[in-house]
Parts: C-alpha cells; structure tokens; sequence
C-alpha cells in the first residue's frame, strides 16, 4: 500500500496549481477542503477523498484515484485525479469572456495608461487567480 502524501503536494501534483506554495497558500486561506472539512496544508489524502478547491468564483473539484509523490504531465493526471467539477461550475469560468465586450474605435492607437487602469479596475472583479 502505498504511503499518504500531503494535500498541498498533491495539488501541485496533479497540476491544481503552478507552485506547491501556492497550494498551501490556498489550505491556509480556507479554499480547500477535503469532503466538508477545510484542510490544513499538511492533512493527508486517501484514496476515495474529494478535494474541493476554490479559485475565485468557481469550486473544482477532484476525486483521488491513486496516490503520487511528484508532479506528473498534465495527460496523466487523470490516472491519479477523476475531475468531478460539475458542468455549472465550469461554465462560471467562460462566463467573463462571454459577457465582456471592450469596443475600440479603428485608428485609436494603443490603449493609455488611463484606458489601461480603467480595463484592470472593470476586470478586477472577474479575478479567477486566487
């Protein structure tokens, strides 16, 4: 059988996040939880566990198949990781690019960097990076 492994370890594993600080960051905030229970960056995965990650206004979600101890390629995360993410959850993240239309008149130049803060500040409230 083989050996538990930390819950940030093995959201960077399977390709969850881009660092494994990042995965523990998340544990730490709240946006993790195994089953119903938030988890601390050093709880333990079992095979069968639900994890359940927030990153912004989605939830996704994961059911642990097997067990790894380094991160893998993303074409064979789905050997240790079933995404169990339901489809409405999926379609909250398309739904920015959908509903987000920036209209620039031919021959305007580039944006300034007045147009810039004011597309950061009408973008800010569709971040899906934490």
């Amino acid at each position: 059988m083989e050996s538990d492994i930390r819950i940030d370890k093995y959201l960077w594993a399977i390709r969850a996040f881009k660092t494994r600080s990042e995965a523990a960051d998340a544990c730490k905030s709240g946006k993790v939880r195994v089953g119903e229970d938030i988890a601390k960056p050093s709880r333990e995965v079992r095979i069968g566990d639900i994890i359940n990650v927030r990153k912004g206004a989605v939830t996704l979600s994961w059911c642990v198949k097997h067990l790894l101890h380094s991160r893998v390629g993303a074409s064979l995360v789905a050997e240790y990781a079933e995404d169990i993410t339901p489809e409405e959850e999926r379609a909250k993240l398309d739904a920015p690019r959908e509903n987000i239309f920036l209209h620039r008149d031919r021959g305007t130049g580039r944006p300034t960097k007045k147009d810039r803060r004011t597309l950061e500040k009408l973008m800010s409230g569709f971040d899906l990076s934490d």
